[in-house]
């Protein structure tokens, strides 16, 4: 099932950038599996919301928090090595990149070794349409996303790709008002 630059405008309201992204999101959807009504609202709604609705390419912050950061391999010799050569320091160098804003070196390394792309060296193609939208799908596929989306569980779907804590204290820390807007958007658009 291809989405239509109409459906896609309709579900982001704000993707002034759609027409750029619906080739690369509708192949990348079709490679990765994400091939029914529930998982691609599921899908549209974190890459839209992680990416401002296609607005954002790269996080952001400036990605010193995640400078220190043993789980994302950033205190890896080799990260810190590669980044020192880019005169940057490894979360800064491999901040969230690509419409699902693949984070940190160990995740920039899985993807190039999986799609076969150096986004070690440089980061930023994972911001060109193409190969953002392929690494998406690939983070979807390699995390089971499909599970939580066919049991229409969005806020599993929300907790694995950014598991910000949500709590009345702090309320909605991941995003998941605006991911929950857009997949019920997706789910009236799609047929």
């Amino acid at each position: 099932m291809n989405l239509t630059l109409q459906q896609l405008q309709l579900i982001m309201p704000a993707a002034t950038r759609a027409s750029l992204f619906l080739d690369p999101l509708n192949a990348a959807m079709q490679e990765f599996g994400i091939d029914t009504r529930l998982r691609i609202a599921a899908f549209l709604s974190q890459v839209g919301h992680e990416s401002g609705q296609f607005r954002f390419m790269e996080e952001l912050a400036s990605g010193a928090a995640y400078d220190n950061r043993a789980d994302l391999g950033n205190t890896n010799p080799e990260a810190i090595r590669i980044a020192a050569a880019h005169g940057s320091a490894p979360g800064r160098f491999w901040k969230g990149h690509g419409p699902i804003q693949i984070t940190g070196y160990l995740n920039h390394l899985a993807v190039m070794m999986a799609l076969e792309l150096d986004c070690v060296e440089q980061p930023r193609l994972l911001c060109e349409p193409v190969h953002g939208c392929r690494a998406a799908g690939w983070f979807w596929k390699v995390n089971g996303l499909a599970k939580w989306a066919d049991a229409g569980d969005i806020d599993g779907v929300s907790d694995v790709v950014n598991r910000g804590k949500k709590t009345a204290a702090i309320g909605d820390s991941n995003g998941f008002a605006e991911r929950k807007a857009i997949y019920d958007r997706a789910l009236k658009v799609i047929p």
